[in-house]
């Protein structure tokens, strides 16, 4: 099997897509000075032992731009959403009109505009980790075929080929960081 061995780059390629989804979900996350419902993907409600999102526990709706609202289907749960909310860190004080949960979504002072950019920056550099673990599989699919016979020019050309794949994957995450650090600091 000496001959052309080949590296499953779309498989590569595939998994680096996944660290670009996993980004704009949380991206998606954090808020920007108008209401959105994506806000709450991330929280997660204790709902009859188990840890759900809470778009599976009530409806939500963002029925102005400063507001959003959870309507929770089993007045049970409740207090659990809440609670969730509050320790969620998205520093929203929800409240509460019987099994309607209201958030309205503060203005963005320039301390918390910085500290979300933070976070974005922190998202970024877990995807970029995720999109190098990808290249370092690539690397060793090619050690691998390098033991079992492939040609030094094969694998200059397999190196090649994944490290360009990780470069134009490093950069969409640097340009999607780029673009949300923008939208959080604009006013």
């Amino acid at each position: 099997m000496s001959d052309n061995m080949e590296i499953d780059t779309a498989d590569l390629e595939r998994r680096m897509e996944g660290a670009i989804t996993s980004l704009r979900t949380e991206f998606a996350s954090l808020r920007t000075g108008r209401a959105s419902a994506s806000l709450l993907e991330p929280v997660m409600v204790d709902a009859y032992g188990q840890m759900t999102p809470i778009n599976q526990v009530g409806t939500v709706n963002v029925p102005e731009p400063r507001m959003v609202t959870i309507n929770v289907w089993d007045k049970g749960l409740v207090n659990k959403v809440e609670k969730a909310i509050r320790n969620s860190g998205l520093g929203i004080n929800p409240q509460m009109n019987g099994t309607i949960i209201m958030l309205p979504i503060p203005e963005l002072n320039e301390e918390r505009r910085r500290d979300l950019t933070k976070v974005a920056s922190q998202y970024a550099e877990h995807a970029r980790v995720a999109i190098r673990n990808v290249r370092r599989d690539g690397m060793d699919q090619i050690k691998k075929g390098k033991n079992e016979g492939m040609s030094e020019d094969d694998q200059k050309f397999w190196e090649t080929e994944v490290q360009d794949l990780t470069n134009r994957f490093i950069t969409r995450v640097d340009e999607s960081l780029e673009t949300k650090q923008a939208e959080i600091m604009q006013v």
